[in-house]
Parts: structure tokens; sequence; C-alpha cells
């Protein structure tokens, strides 16, 4: 069977047995799969399935405690961070003039990849669920932010920063890191009151959610 036929494997019950043989025998093949999703119950105890993700790469152990670190770490934090800082953003917004970061503004650090009407075709390719959907989710608290936020004349938005080549986005993304902050800048210093609650990317262009 050759890698064409199958690019990625997903193998449940992999911290032993005939699991973890399939896993480690589908490593060590010469047509080998390039990416392998090895579950287990109990994935820090697996030691030896945890060894085997260190030596060979595209082998990847899936948990349920990870993906609910990417939702803490991108859809709550920025929640509750932003709960925390209301007292000095309703200071800031008490001052004259429209909406805009002269003011007091809540910008949420997006992706495109969190877009559910651009998750299709070759936009797909990026699959992470948990990556993809924190993204979503952090959208949706934007929007929800942008409705509370409005009467205080607080700006809330999303916004998308580009592919960047960070340890992240890898070698291969297209904008460096100096590119991608000059972008994000010129945004910011043009956000309006037509930005409240928009979804928009690093050259100001409105994204789909």
């Amino acid at each position: 069977m050759s890698q064409g036929v199958w690019r990625s494997v997903l193998m449940t019950g992999s911290s032993r047995g005939i699991g973890l043989q399939l896993v480690t025998q589908l490593a060590n093949s010469s047509n080998r799969p390039a990416t392998i999703i090895a579950t287990a119950r109990n994935p820090a105890a697996s030691t030896a399935l945890q060894e085997l993700s260190k030596t060979h790469s595209g082998l990847h152990i899936v948990t349920f405690e990870a993906m609910m670190t990417m939702f803490q770490v991108n859809t709550v934090a920025p929640l509750f961070v932003t709960k925390a800082f209301m007292p000095l953003l309703e200071t800031a917004a008490a001052r004259s003039g429209g909406m805009g970061i002269h003011r007091a503004a809540v910008i949420n650090m997006s992706s495109v990849l969190g877009s559910i009407t651009l998750n299709c075709g070759d936009a797909a390719k990026f699959r992470s669920y948990a990556y993809c959907t924190s993204k979503a989710a952090l959208n949706m608290v934007t929007r929800c932010l942008a409705a509370d936020l409005e009467s205080s004349g607080i700006l809330c938005m999303s916004l998308h920063p580009g592919w960047v080549r960070t340890d992240m986005g890898g070698p291969h993304a297209d904008l460096t890191v100096e590119q991608s902050v000059s972008g994000i800048l010129s945004v910011l210093f043009s956000l309006s009151e037509r930005d409240h609650g928009e979804f928009l990317d690093y050259h100001g262009q409105k994204l789909q959610w």
C-alpha cells in the first residue's frame, strides 16, 4: 500500500497491545502515512507512546485536555481579561469622540481559520479542530462583546494578522512578523464606528464569519 492511499490515520487504543504495535509499525514503515493520530484513554501515562512520538515526526497524541487548553487560551481568556479591565475601558470611553483606539477598544486577535464560511476547499487544509473551533468561538465572543459594549462607546472587533512566519506559523508562511505588525497597526489607527463588531484582516479587508 503506497503513502498516496492514506495520507493520515487515526488509531484508537494506542497505549498498549495491538494498538501500540500498529502505531509503532506504521510509524516505522517505508510507506507510512504522513500523519498518524494516536489516541489513548490516559496519554500522560502511555510512556511507550510518548517516547514514540518524540522520535517520529507526524505522530500526534490527541487529548481532551489539549483541546480544552486551546479553548481556555484562545476563547475564555480574552473574554475574562476584557471583563477584568472593564472599569478602565469605561473610564477611557467616557471621553468625547467617536469609536476608535483613541478612546477605548477591544481588539481580539483571531484568525481566518476561525471563519466557518471560508472553511472549505483549499482553505480547509489546516485541520486542527481545537485551533479552528476556538478561534470561531472567539469570533462569537467578539460579536457578543460588541453588542454589550456599544452603548459604552467601546469599540470591539476581531483581527486576522495573516499567516506569519513565527514558531506557530512556520517558515513557509506568507508574512514576516514585521509585515504583519505594520499592517495591524495601520488597521488599528484607522478603526472607527463602521468597524465595530467586524472581522478584518491585516489589510483592513472585511472577512466572512
